[in-house]
């Protein structure tokens, strides 16, 4: 039985290798989606809540413009539901993103060129990534998620994951990349597949699959530009 995509799992019922910690350890800050990420700075969970729980929830709360707020204490801890102590690390978290990458350092892409530069890390990975980015309707990114990680040569993706996080964050539209470990960015049946039914997700909820880019080992490749859009 498909397990709801609503469901998050405990700490401790994941596999050693799909816990935030080690999955950094073994994978890299990139291979974590944002809650995980999160939930690494959380530390800890309630006794109402698990900490992927809690960090799960924050994140589909949480809204770019957050980064623009001074949120005191007392805010974050209304408007998150979170105890002090998670409320001054959320604080904490927000305070350190701006002074070190916010302020001047908006990030638009209007070329695949543009976006394998900023994904291009990827074509290290030895497993099969596949992330998504998420733009206003001026192309700046508002949000980016590790939508799954495959085995070698495959990774499961569902539409809806890729859609979810656009509608939570009023994106207008999306750039979908995933690298080839093998390193021939050469797009498969599955690649275009999965292409069509993403796309017609996004037509359903209004909002513009923009590209797929495949990356592989120092080149790409752009379903747009191939005509697969």
């Amino acid at each position: 039985m498909e397990r709801d995509s609503h469901y998050i799992l405990k700490i401790k019922e994941l596999r050693a290798e799909e816990k935030p910690r080690e999955k950094l350890m073994a994978y890299g800050p990139s291979s974590l989606r944002n809650y995980e990420l999160m939930a690494i700075i959380l530390s800890r969970g309630t006794r109402r809540e698990g900490v992927l729980e809690t960090a799960h929830r924050i994140m589909d709360q949480y809204h770019p413009a957050a980064l623009e707020q001074d949120l005191t204490v007392e805010q974050v801890k209304t408007l998150y539901d979170l105890g002090e102590v998670h409320a001054c690390q959320f604080i904490a978290t927000l305070e350190l993103g701006k002074r070190l990458f916010q302020k001047g350092k908006e990030i638009y892409f209007r070329t695949p060129a543009q976006v394998y530069e900023y994904l291009k890390n990827m074509t290290f990975l030895a497993k099969e990534h596949v992330r998504a980015l998420y733009l206003d309707v001026k192309n700046r990114l508002i949000r980016e998620e590790v939508i799954s990680i495959g085995s070698l040569n495959s990774s499961p993706l569902h539409p809806r994951e890729v859609v979810r996080p656009a509608i939570l964050c009023n994106a207008a539209g999306i750039i979908l990349a995933h690298n080839h470990p093998s390193g021939d960015p050469t797009p498969s049946p599955g690649d275009r597949e999965i292409t069509h039914r993403i796309m017609e997700a996004c037509r359903l909820m209004e909002v513009e699959l923009l590209d797929h880019i495949i990356l592989g080992e120092e080149r790409y490749v752009s379903l747009r530009e191939k005509g697969a859009l």
